[in-house]
């Protein structure tokens, strides 16, 4: 269990498919297992398919508070999760996005498509303007992210992004080692 000063809840950005190779099911299972085993909560975009609601379940059966965050565009349709702690419906996607960072003491990335993008680009860039300070950990689920952090390494290179800023979003091999490096980064604010 995390200390009462660090990270409480954290928000998991990935996709609402399954993908197409089952090693990304598993890690999202594996995922919400290690965050209920670390005494963590958990918030994240409220479906009940895909990556986003095997991580969920996953949460809610190690005993986890599991809160969604569902914009009405999408509340209507068969995709919200019925049985977690609680669910949210705010009026659009930028409000889903500004309530998950609200609730979020840290932000961990499995795979996903344009959404997962969109959610990982954002609080990324929030980091690097300092409008906060929290852990953001991208799993690279299979090499799922390889493409991504290539070219982030070619920003560096062409001089749009500084080598520090760079560093602002931590690669994690597996969901244990996310997990972990959410909680040192709680333990040791500075290396957030």
């Amino acid at each position: 269990m995390l200390a009462s000063h660090g990270a409480r809840r954290v928000a998991v950005y990935c996709g609402s498919a399954p993908g197409s190779n089952s090693a990304f099911l598993d890690q999202a299972r594996a995922l919400g297992s290690e965050i209920a085993r670390a005494g963590l909560g958990m918030v994240y975009g409220g479906a009940s398919v895909g990556l986003m609601g095997a991580v969920a379940d996953a949460a809610l059966e190690g005993g986890a508070e599991v809160i969604g965050v569902l914009p009405e565009v999408l509340s209507g349709s068969e995709i919200a999760h019925r049985g977690l702690t609680r669910l949210e419906v705010v009026k659009t996607m930028h409000a889903r996005k500004a309530r998950m960072v609200h609730l979020a003491d840290g932000f961990l990335i499995l795979p996903g498509g344009y959404g997962t993008l969109d959610e990982l680009m954002e609080i990324v860039t929030w980091k690097q303007l300092r409008l906060h300070a929290k852990p953001c950990v991208l799993i690279n689920t299979g090499g799922y992210w390889n493409g991504l952090l290539a070219f982030l390494d070619t920003a560096v290179e062409s001089g749009f992004l500084k080598a520090e800023n760079r560093r602002l979003l931590d690669v994690a091999g597996d969901a244990e080692e996310a997990v972990a490096k959410v909680a040192q980064s709680a333990a040791n604010p500075a290396a957030g």
